[in-house]
């Protein structure tokens, strides 16, 4: 069922019948370090409000404003009058980066920088609305990396932060997913575009990393040793999973922050999940029976909840109130 969830919501799942199609404005930043990203706003005619929140979400692994999860929280801006954007992380939007480096689990200075520009601009625009943070899977963990690392101070720049099937633990998700039915699904999934545009950056920098390791590479455990790891200043996998992960780092999150994981997440073992008690004050957990790895699939299937409703639903009610659901 899990397996189910995941992939019908990725492959299948329909927009909702009475939602006009999703048009992007795409902005192109220049980063401090001469490279840039491609941000894209939900583009459409609004009447003027200078208290208009704006929703800014990060991506999953490979993922872009298309993917749809982030059409789904487009769809819902839509209908709620809320501005949404979908930063890309470096490489994600159509285009190769420039710089010798990529983006990774925790890359949480470049949510930093981002976030904070969002912030300021809104001001500078003189759109005095909030600014709220969603992190879907990768993203997530780099968000809430973000905000545990921040402390207070995340507080003047997002109202809140929640992240969707993140894999706090990265080191316990990396070792799952290569491991089972995962090895033979998902992983293959991820390495057949990983790889190509790992072979890009080599084209880019030669002699930046082995490429026949990267090729001979079998699993996220081995790309990330020959290619994620040492680009972005960790020494090995093990480096970098332990030092990226956001789950040491939830007890220090002073922002009203929510993480999402649903129990039968296949890339997600149940117990490297964060717990009530271990997380902060300011950490809600939202753990649900069902909902695969940004599933929540359509109600085609009985007592599925509906993917293209459910997770904006959820988020929108935490952001107003701080409701939780049950169960």
């Amino acid at each position: 069922m899990s397996h189910l969830e995941t992939i019908w919501a990725a492959k299948a799942a329909k927009p909702h019948p009475q939602t006009k199609d999703i048009t992007y404005a795409r902005e192109r930043w220049t980063t401090p370090d001469n490279d840039f990203i491609d941000i894209d706003f939900l583009h459409r005619e609004l009447p003027p409000d200078a208290k208009r929140p704006l929703w800014v979400m990060f991506h999953g692994l490979e993922g872009s404003s298309q993917s749809h999860y982030a059409r789904a929280f487009a769809r819902y801006a839509q209908e709620n009058n809320i501005n949404f954007c979908v930063p890309h992380f470096r490489g994600c939007s159509g285009e190769l980066n420039l710089a010798p480096r990529a983006y990774h689990s925790g890359d949480f200075e470049e949510i930093d920088w981002i976030l904070r520009r969002l912030k300021a601009e809104q001001i500078h625009l003189g759109n005095m609305g909030d600014v709220y943070a969603i992190g879907v899977s990768l993203g997530g963990n780099a968000l809430m990396r973000w905000a545990g690392e921040m402390g207070a101070a995340a507080n003047p720049i997002a109202k809140a932060a929640v992240s969707i099937c993140s894999p706090l633990d990265l080191y316990a998700s990396g070792i799952h997913i290569g491991r089972g039915l995962n090895r033979h699904i998902y992983t293959p999934m991820f390495l057949r575009t990983m790889k190509p545009r790992a072979l890009q950056k080599l084209a880019q920098y030669p002699r930046l990393f082995d490429s026949s390791k990267m090729l001979a590479s079998r699993d996220l455990y081995e790309f990330d040793n020959v290619f994620t790891a040492p680009l972005h200043g960790f020494q090995s996998t093990e480096d970098y999973w332990t030092r990226a992960s956001a789950k040491p780092h939830l007890a220090n999150i002073q922002v009203p922050a929510l993480a999402i994981n649903a129990l039968n997440d296949p890339f997600i073992p149940q117990d490297s999940l964060p717990v009530v008690g271990k997380v902060g004050n300011h950490v809600k957990l939202w753990q649900p029976q069902h909902g695969g790895h940004v599933g929540f699939a359509t109600a085609c299937f009985k007592n599925f909840p509906g993917h293209l409703q459910t997770l904006p639903q959820v988020v929108g009610e935490f952001f107003n109130d701080g409701a939780v659901p049950r169960g």
